[in-house]
C-alpha cells in the first residue's frame, strides 16, 4: 500500500469529497434520462430515431474517455473533471434548446454528444481520484463511492420525474441542474487530494517502474524499452470485458427493465417504474455491503458469486411470476452492483499505470451502452423484450472464465508471503 505524508483526516475529506462528486455525476446523469420520454414526445421521434439520436451521447464518451487519463496526469484530476463538468453545461444548455426552442433533432444530437463528452471526462478522472483515495486508506470504498453514483440518479430521477409530471421545459430543468451540480462539484474539489501529493506518489512510481524494466531487459540481454501501450496489455483487456459485461448487465436493466415488467408481464406503466426503482436500490445496498466482502474474500469470490446473482435474478425476472419478478429485479440489483467499480479499481492496482489502463478499461465498459440498447432492441424485436433479457445470464456465466483477472496483486502471493512479518527482520 503506498504511504502518504498527509495525515488521515485530510485523506477522510478527500473521501467524502469523491463521495459528492459521484453522487453529483449521478444527478447528471439522471437529469437528462428523466426527460427522455418527454424529448421523445416534444421532437415526434420514433422508437429508431430516438435510438440513433442517444448514439450521439454515448460516441461522445467513448472519443473523450480514451486521452482523459493523460490529461488527469498531465494538469491533475481537479482541472479534468472541471472541463468535462462545462462541457456539460454546454451540452445540456444545447439540448435543452433543441427541445424546447428549436425542436431540432440534429441540435439536440449535438447537445448529446458533448453531455457523453464531458461526462465521460468526468468518469475516468473522478475514479482516478476514487482510486487513489482508496490506495491511501488501504482499504475497499470504490463501491460506496459508485454507490454514491446510484443514489444520486435515484434522487434525480424522483426531481425528474415530479418537473415531467408539472410540464417543467427542459431547458430550465437541465440548464438549472446542471449548473447546479457544477457548483457543487466545484465547492467538493477544494478537499481532493493535493496535486503535489499525487506528483510525487507518481515520480516514485516512474522510478521503480525503470528500475523493473531494466531487470527485465537484463535477464533478456537487451536494453530497456519504454512501456507498451495499456491497450497491449492482455490483463488490462480482460479487465476491460469484465467491466464490459458489468456494465451490460447493468445497462440493460436500466434501459430496458421497466418495458419487459409492462410488455412482459402485463403490469401498468407504473409497476414498472416501480420495478426499476427496486433494481436501483438493491444495487445501492450491494454496492454499500460490498466493501467489507471484497475486504473480506477478495475480489474474484465474491464477483463469482455476485454474478451468479444476477443470473439468478434475470432468470427470475424472465420466468417467475409478477412477485417472482419483483424479488428478481432485487436479486439483480445486487448481482450487478459490484463489476463495474471493482474492474475500475483492478485496473489501478498499479499507480504508476492506472491513468492510462483506467482509461483502457472505462473504454472498453462502456462500449456496452453503445452495443446493449440496440442489440437487446433488435433481439425484443425477434424474442419480445422479456425473452430478449436471457442474454444478461448469458454474459453473466461467461465472465467468470476471466475473473482471475482482478484479483488483487496481494492475494497473488501465498499465505505465507501475505502475513506480517514479526520478529527482527
Amino acid at each position: 500500500m503506498t504511504t502518504t505524508a498527509l495525515p488521515r483526516e485530510r485523506v477522510v475529506a478527500a473521501r467524502t469529497a469523491v463521495f459528492v462528486v459521484f453522487a453529483l455525476a449521478g444527478i447528471a446523469f439522471a437529469t437528462w434520462a428523466s426527460r427522455i420520454a418527454d424529448a421523445k414526445a416534444g421532437l415526434d421521434l420514433s422508437a429508431g430515431q430516438l435510438g440513433a439520436t442517444l448514439f450521439a451521447m454515448s460516441a461522445g464518451s467513448m472519443l473523450a474517455m480514451p486521452s482523459t487519463g493523460r490529461l488527469a496526469e498531465r494538469f491533475g484530476v481537479v482541472p479534468t473533471i472541471r472541463v468535462g463538468m462545462l462541457i456539460g453545461i454546454v451540452g445540456f444548455g444545447v439540448v435543452g434548446a433543441g427541445v424546447d426552442l428549436a425542436e431540432s433533432r440534429l441540435v439536440v444530437a449535438g447537445g448529446l454528444f458533448l453531455i457523453g463528452s464531458g461526462v465521460g471526462v468526468w468518469d475516468v478522472a473522478m475514479n482516478l481520484e476514487g482510486a487513489s483515495v482508496e490506495r491511501l486508506l488501504g482499504k475497499t470504498v470504490m463501491p460506496q463511492f459508485h454507490a454514491a453514483f446510484s443514489g444520486g440518479t435515484v434522487v434525480s430521477a424522483l426531481v425528474g420525474s415530479g418537473m415531467s409530471w408539472a410540464s417543467v421545459p427542459l431547458l430550465p430543468h437541465l440548464l438549472g441542474s446542471a449548473l447546479i451540480v457544477t457548483a457543487g462539484g466545484f465547492v467538493a474539489m477544494r478537499a481532493f487530494l493535493p496535486r503535489e501529493v499525487e506528483a510525487s506518489e507518481h515520480e516514485k512510481d516512474k522510478a521503480a517502474e525503470a528500475d523493473a524494466r531494466a531487470e527485465d531487459a537484463a535477464g533478456a540481454g537487451s536494453t530497456a524499452a519504454p512501456a507498451r501501450s495499456a491497450w497491449l496489455e492482455p490483463r488490462t483487456l480482460l479487465i476491460g470485458l469484465v467491466v464490459l459485461v458489468a456494465a451490460f448487465t447493468e445497462g440493460t436493466a436500466n434501459d430496458w427493465l421497466a418495458v419487459a415488467f409492462v410488455e412482459g408481464h402485463d403490469l401498468p406503466t407504473w409497476a414498472g417504474v416501480l420495478a426499476f426503482a427496486t433494481f436501483l436500490s438493491f444495487m445501492t445496498i450491494g454496492r454499500l455491503l460490498g466493501t467489507r466482502w471484497l475486504d473480506t474474500y477478495g475480489r474474484v469470490p465474491v464477483l463469482r458469486a455476485t454474478f451468479v446473482l444476477a443470473v439468478l435474478g434475470s432468470l427470475l425476472v424472465i420466468f417467475g411470476s409478477d412477485w417472482m419478478a419483483f424479488v428478481g429485479a432485487a436479486v439483480w440489483g445486487v448481482g450487478v452492483s459490484l463489476g463495474f467499480p471493482v474492474g475500475l479499481s483492478a485496473s489501478a492496482d498499479d499507480a504508476r499505470r492506472a491513468p492510462a489502463r483506467m482509461s483502457v478499461v472505462a473504454t472498453i465498459g462502456y462500449f456496452a451502452f453503445i452495443a446493449g440498447p440496440p442489440a437487446l432492441g433488435f433481439l425484443g424485436d425477434h424474442v419480445g423484450v422479456l425473452r430478449s433479457l436471457l442474454a444478461v445470464g448469458t454474459m453473466a456465466l461467461l465472465v467468470q472464465l476471466i475473473l482471475e483477472s482482478v484479483r488483487e496483486p496481494s492475494r497473488v502471493a501465498t499465505t505465507s508471503e501475505a502475513e506480517p512479518v514479526r520478529g527482527p527482520v
